[in-house]
């Protein structure tokens, strides 16, 4: 299975991301964890790992890539051949701990070195050739906002998960989320985070499809303070455990 996390900045993507990672990891299943938001140095460090390589690399950088699309994404010739599989993709490459692994398209890492075109080119085509095994699990926290919506990155990936917490902005891009993936047909779940008793009703009301809340993750001090010293998050919830459960 391949999902999507997505959601506002700052609305808890990486730590959710994190937290399904580990909860999988315990039930045996071998997790990819794709690092998709340039701008997001925190996630390995969640995840206990490394931040790998770009994988942008792989296939010559990230200036070849941007020559290639300089008539559009979609005349870039196949980066890929044949059937890729986890066992496949370079160790170099990954970041990894036990049924964990991780991968980075690409981080912004100089100034004026352009956008990110290049890295979500680089990820779609490498979702479209990557076949899964019955107990992989591939999960990508995708940068903030719904630029990855328009550039078709999810379209190779089995639900979409989007993060909700307690703001306006969060609330509203929850319903184009959905009125998007309703436009594809694509399966949208939404995660509820940082709640508390006061704004759970206002939240949950807020939501165009209630019956898609699979998640409600309470406002955690200890989810917070791991945040701010980015120290791993190896806490287990229940309600992790019943979204894995949804997913299912």
């Amino acid at each position: 299975m391949k999902l999507m996390l997505c959601g506002k900045g700052g609305c808890g993507k990486s730590t959710v991301t994190a937290l399904l990672a580990k909860e999988y990891a315990r039930q045996g299943k071998r997790v990819l964890v794709v690092d998709c938001d340039e701008s997001n140095y925190g996630l390995h460090q969640q995840l206990g790992l490394d931040l790998p390589k770009d994988f942008t690399d792989y296939v010559g950088g990230k200036q070849r890539i941007m020559m290639l699309s300089a008539e559009g994404p979609q005349n870039v010739p196949p980066l890929f051949d044949g059937a890729w599989t986890f066992d496949r993709i370079p160790k170099e490459y990954l970041s990894s701990d036990g049924n964990i692994m991780l991968m980075a398209p690409g981080k912004i890492h100089e100034a004026n070195e352009g956008c990110a075109c290049a890295f979500n080119i680089v990820m779609l085509q490498f979702l479209s050739f990557l076949q899964l095994g019955e107990n992989d699990i591939v999960i990508l926290d995708m940068e903030a906002g719904i630029e990855h919506f328009g550039r078709g990155t999810g379209n190779c990936t089995d639900a979409v998960l989007m993060v909700v917490d307690p703001s306006y902005e969060s609330l509203k891009l929850s319903e184009k989320i959905g009125e998007i993936c309703a436009q594809v047909g694509h399966p949208i779940y939404y995660v509820l985070n940082k709640v508390t008793e006061k704004n759970k009703a206002a939240m949950i009301e807020k939501i165009s499809a209630p019956e898609k809340i699979a998640c409600i993750l309470p406002l955690s001090e200890d989810l917070a303070d791991a945040g701010l010293s980015g120290e791993p998050l190896n806490e287990s919830f229940e309600e992790i455990k019943k979204l894995v459960s949804i997913l299912k």
